[in-house]
């Protein structure tokens, strides 16, 4: 049983048949969307244009970015990106355990990508892989310290990438977990406040739907925005 709100984030509170029910999702989600894709399916409804949207909008990111330039980039950021808005998703469920809002899952995602981009460079190009830690037209005087500063930033990127989403993604959950713990409180008793309270929680969750969407997207375009980088 969960103690209080931030039982949600323990995963010590949950069973591993609620883990399962969970991947299931995570696995059904991106099936039910890439369905949404087909030819047939969007000249049938409409409302699929809407969710085939932002796939589009990644797209054409990714074709402006140098990582329609690297082998496989731009196939594994548009899977990335279904992915992590199946995981947000799964997380919107009330008390079940949010994967995105760890920062230790985050960085699974954040590392990896970001020191293959990192790698990938310094192997295709050294000396200017090197050369791009040194603005152009810098003082000599400033240039040990510019090239301090530029591999700091460079260092902190897969930090500050999985801290935003599990950030976001935590705050998103605690609101959403305490209006459903106090409508579950007061099932028994109906009136105008809890009505309206009801609607109140209705809509945050289709908020809560399109900030998954959105992080998921901004995930994805710091990453490609990262491929720009790449020598």
């Amino acid at each position: 049983m969960l103690m209080d709100v931030f039982s949600i984030f323990d995963s010590y509170e949950f069973t591993p048949f609620l883990y399962n029910y969970m991947y299931m999702l995570i696995i059904i989600i991106p099936m039910t969307i890439l369905m949404m894709f087909n030819s047939i399916w969007k000249e049938k409804y409409s409302m699929n244009l809407i969710v085939y949207m932002p796939f589009v909008m990644m797209m054409d990111q990714c074709n402006r970015s140098k990582s329609s330039k690297i082998k496989g980039m731009g196939i594994l950021l548009m899977t990335l990106f279904l992915l992590i808005i199946s995981i947000n998703i799964s997380g919107l469920i009330s008390f079940s355990f949010s994967l995105s809002s760890h920062l230790f899952y985050t960085l699974l995602m954040s590392f990896p990508l970001w020191s293959s981009i990192i790698i990938s460079s310094f192997i295709n190009k050294k000396k200017q892989f090197i050369a791009h830690l040194l603005p152009d037209g810098a003082p000599e005087w400033l240039n040990p310290f510019l090239i301090i500063i530029e591999t700091v930033s460079i260092l902190v990127r897969p930090m500050t990438l999985a801290f935003r989403l599990a950030a976001n993604m935590t705050a998103g959950h605690v609101v959403l977990s305490l209006m459903n713990l106090y409508l579950s409180l007061l099932m028994n008793k109906f009136n105008m406040s809890n009505l309206l309270l009801m609607v109140v929680s209705s809509f945050y969750l289709l908020f809560e739907f399109m900030i998954c969407m959105i992080q998921a997207y901004i995930f994805c375009l710091l990453l490609t925005l990262y491929c720009d980088d790449h020598t």
